[in-house]
């Protein structure tokens, strides 16, 4: 949203600090938290992170066509160059003080606000849900997985006076995270996607703090809200017990309303089921893979079906849907296919790309599975039922990559696949490069922090 700089100083509590001959009603046109991506009129943000001070990049922004910076009360005298010749906003701390312009935005703005988030599925569902939405309105959702502290007010601030509704991603790590991003949007509308292991090593009490954390976003919705719940799953399925507003529950089983049943798994062609609401019905065909894609696609339908969106827009606007980046996108590569899936992983997500990789035809399907991070103490274990679920499900080669995921390796032989550990991307790279032949499936897939794309690149050279 563009805002002149008078408004946001008073928004902020920021001192306005004009240069010369600059009026208070100079406009920002964007924001950032990023000389690499600013754009000449946006307000730059100092954000101090964990590796980088960016009062530090203050000048190169300023030189790059930064409307103005906004900066650390503790830092002017650093910058009293600069301040002589261009415009500051003075504040205590520039991260709280871009959350506050957030929610001062959001709050002026004052239209439908939709928080999704789940251990697994966040930035499909919202994919799922922006596309289903914008058959008859005009929607705001968040870019790629900007979900936290820094990102979600970012995308807030992109809010124009023609949406209609903007849809949010939250993700979180610790307790407190989600209930904090729910300060800042005030959702009005929730969607939980699922329960899982994703960051257990950060608590203590392992899934059931995680559907602790997760709950936040159902406890932050007004009593006029609306929660969107996954009744499949053992924890979401009990998020509306206690929720004032109104509860919908979409899945597969007997407890959904909308409800998915009929469904084929089409290969590298992606998955067809048949939705059933109240009375009616419609069969939606997607690009994307597995199974679990299902779920998100379901909620997607949930909200478009409680806005007023008939059943057959929305089915077919589900239709529309591709994988995101990195998130089953599906490759070919000579004569071999590459389902190219490593922006993230955890337990349950690889479980269910395992299935995917093994209902498709193949002369041979190859699991190649990066290690997955932030699992705590349950770690070993995790892993090592992946390994065996992928021999179960009949993988004929199983290859581990980097750290933990030794233990799938160690499983998936001792349950009678073939399998072997490679310590880096790069290695598993070449040995792909060397091993893929014509007919095989591949599925990629490891936590962000792995960076097995790595491997996908040394493939494709």
């Amino acid at each position: 949203m563009k805002l002149q700089l008078q408004d946001i100083a008073s928004w902020m509590g920021a001192e306005l600090r004009l240069r010369d001959g600059d009026p208070p009603q100079e406009l920002a046109t964007g924001y950032s938290i990023d000389t690499r991506t600013l754009a000449p009129g946006d307000l730059f943000f100092a954000i101090r992170g964990e590796r980088h001070d960016a009062h530090d990049f203050v000048a190169a922004a300023l030189e790059r066509g930064a409307r103005a910076a906004v900066v650390s009360r503790s830092k002017v005298t650093d910058l009293l160059d600069l301040a002589r010749n261009h415009t500051l906003l003075i504040v205590d701390d520039p991260l709280i003080a871009l959350q506050t312009l957030a929610t001062a935005v959001r709050r002026h703005w004052n239209k439908h606000v939709i928080g999704i988030t789940g251990s697994a599925g966040k930035t499909t569902t919202k994919e799922a849900v922006a596309e289903v939405l914008g058959a008859r309105f005009r929607v705001l959702k968040s870019h790629g997985n900007l979900n936290n502290e820094f990102g979600m007010p970012l995308q807030l601030l992109k809010l124009e006076p023609e949406h209609e509704i903007a849809v949010v991603e939250m993700g979180m790590s610790h307790i407190g995270e989600i209930a904090a991003l729910a300060r800042i949007a005030h959702p009005d509308w929730g969607v939980v996607t699922n329960v899982g292991n994703a960051h257990a090593q950060n608590f203590p009490d392992g899934v059931a703090g995680i559907a602790r954390a997760k709950y936040e976003l159902v406890q932050s919705l007004p009593a006029s809200g609306v929660a969107i719940l996954n009744c499949d799953d053992p924890y979401v399925g009990q998020f509306g017990r206690d929720f004032h507003g109104r509860s919908i529950y979409f899945g597969i089983g007997p407890c959904a309303d909308p409800r998915a049943s009929n469904i084929e798994e089409l290969g590298a062609a992606g998955v067809r089921f048949q939705v059933t609401a109240g009375e009616e019905q419609a069969t939606v065909t997607m690009a994307l893979l597995g199974r679990h894609n299902i779920w998100n696609a379901m909620a997607a339908i949930a909200a478009g079906l409680e806005l007023g969106i008939p059943l057959a827009d929305c089915a077919s606007a589900a239709g529309r849907l591709r994988p995101p980046d990195k998130r089953g996108e599906v490759l070919r590569i000579g004569d071999a296919t590459v389902i190219n899936d490593c922006y993230n992983s955890n337990p349950e997500a690889l479980k269910s790309m395992i299935e995917t990789l093994a209902a498709m035809p193949a002369r041979r399907r190859i699991l190649v599975a990066g290690e997955m991070l932030e699992l705590g103490s349950e770690a070993i274990a995790l892993h090592r039922a992946c390994g065996k679920a992928a021999a179960e499900k009949g993988i004929d080669l199983v290859v581990g990559v980097r750290g933990n995921a030794q233990y799938i390796v160690e499983a998936a032989r001792e349950a009678g696949a073939l399998a072997l550990f490679l310590p880096s991307p790069l290695e598993a790279g070449e040995w792909l490069k060397a091993e893929l032949r014509a007919g095989d499936a591949v599925l990629l897939k490891a936590s962000r922090g792995v960076g097995l794309e790595q491997a996908l690149r040394v493939l494709q050279e």
